[in-house]
């Protein structure tokens, strides 16, 4: 792709695997950060090396760690997941295109979520858990020697931290604060994560893409 052409939260293909688009910065060479659906991952890459992917019902794939399969005829409840793909927010709300969301409450016009977005039913497909027989598994862009591994989330986590996605060495910068700071990652305790400076957060926070930034990792070519 160009980067022009790149947008934030688009499903991508990076290195054959489903990424979705958190960030694109046109200043620097490797513009676009993904996280991959597979394990929340976070990735910097240039526009040249994603491909373009826009997901349809009926599609399936894996979404930290679960397999899923997008439906449009059948209505959610509590707790499910839901994947907008057609968004047409009102003023108040701050949804956009591909944001997977979690279903507080349903009614007759649409669902509220607990980002408390009033999402309407022509807006999302449900995410149902489980990958159905008719759905088509877009977890991989080139699914030839991949058919063994898409049925099962389990397998394709390697990870040597368990179902961690942080390794050490991984470089991150945090965006919700007025003093810069930038800090790699020197330890790694069960969920806990230890940053170089004394830090010392929990992995789910540096998972979380509004708080901190995933920057390179030198030691991995």
């Amino acid at each position: 792709m160009k980067l022009y052409q790149v947008r934030k939260g688009q499903f991508v293909y990076y290195n054959n695997e489903l990424h979705k688009v958190y960030g694109v910065k046109p200043m620097y060479k490797l513009s676009v950060h993904l996280i991959k659906l597979r394990d929340s991952t976070q990735h910097i890459t240039n526009a040249a090396s994603v491909e373009k992917y826009i997901p349809r019902e009926n599609d399936s794939f894996i979404y930290n760690h679960k397999v899923y399969t997008l439906r449009n005829n059948q209505k959610p409840v509590a707790g499910d997941l839901i994947f907008i793909n057609n968004p047409d927010p009102d003023t108040l709300d701050h949804y956009s295109l591909n944001e997977i969301e979690v279903v507080e409450t349903v009614d007759k016009k649409g669902v509220i979520t607990s980002d408390l977005d009033g999402i309407k039913h022509t807006e999302y497909l449900l995410m149902v858990p489980g990958r159905a027989p008719d759905s088509h598994p877009i977890d991989y862009k080139d699914m030839i020697n991949m058919e063994e591994n898409v049925d099962d989330a389990g397998p394709q986590i390697v990870h040597p931290y368990g179902e961690l996605s942080t390794q050490l060495g991984d470089i991150y910068k945090k965006k919700d604060n007025d003093v810069l700071i930038e800090a790699m990652v020197v330890a790694i305790k069960g969920q806990t994560i230890y940053l170089g400076g004394g830090l010392e957060v929990p992995h789910e926070e540096l998972m979380d893409t509004d708080t901190w930034e995933f920057q390179y990792n030198p030691f991995n070519n």
